[in-house]
């Protein structure tokens, strides 16, 4: 039983869709309030409404509100003109802000969502940590090579002297030359 359940809690969105419902706005990684109340299966005006009851659980760093720029860049970068009706500018969420969000919408499809959706944000970190680690590996070579090229560079140079034919002067003898007459 405990296996189909965490098959059902997994299996309930796809990895992939999650991944491409997360978006970078202001430096965070967040995802809009109508994405995840898609999600959530539930309208996103209920979403909201749920949000606005418990405003002191959305800190500034949880829950950022669009402003009329970003949301025409958004929608220029869906290639929609319009946004399905949408009279108020979008709520985004933070990592925070969507964990916080299981506490406010207390569903079970809430709470397994939420696990989803934050098992994507712990691997996308992971992805980010071990980017940095390979980078990090990837500088550290280059400045081996760097240090060897110019080593190498020197061993040419210097076998290029040695193979450098010098240029014989005559030499002049003086003194007796017994062969003059």
């Amino acid at each position: 039983m405990d296996k189909k359940k965490k098959t059902r809690v997994t299996g309930l969105i796809p990895q992939k869709t999650i991944e491409r419902k997360i978006l970078l706005i202001r430096g965070k990684k967040v995802m809009l309030d109508k994405d995840l109340a898609e999600l959530y299966g539930v309208a996103t005006r209920n979403l909201n409404k749920a949000v606005n009851r418990n405003m002191e659980r959305f800190p500034d760093d949880f829950m950022l509100q669009l402003n009329n720029d970003e949301f025409e860049n958004l929608m220029f970068h869906f290639g929609t003109s319009r946004w399905g009706g949408t009279r108020k500018l979008p709520r985004v969420f933070t990592e925070h802000g969507i964990l916080m969000l299981s506490s406010v919408l207390r569903s079970k499809r809430a709470t397994q969502v939420n696990i989803a959706i934050m098992r994507v944000f712990v691997k996308l970190k992971e992805m980010i940590i071990t980017h940095k680690d390979l980078m990090y590996k990837l500088a550290e070579l280059e400045r081996k090579i760097e240090k060897h090229d110019k080593e190498i560079c020197t061993i040419f140079e210097a076998i290029r002297q040695l193979m450098e034919t010098p240029e014989i002067e005559p030499k002049i003898i003086q003194g007796f030359n017994p062969r003059k007459p």
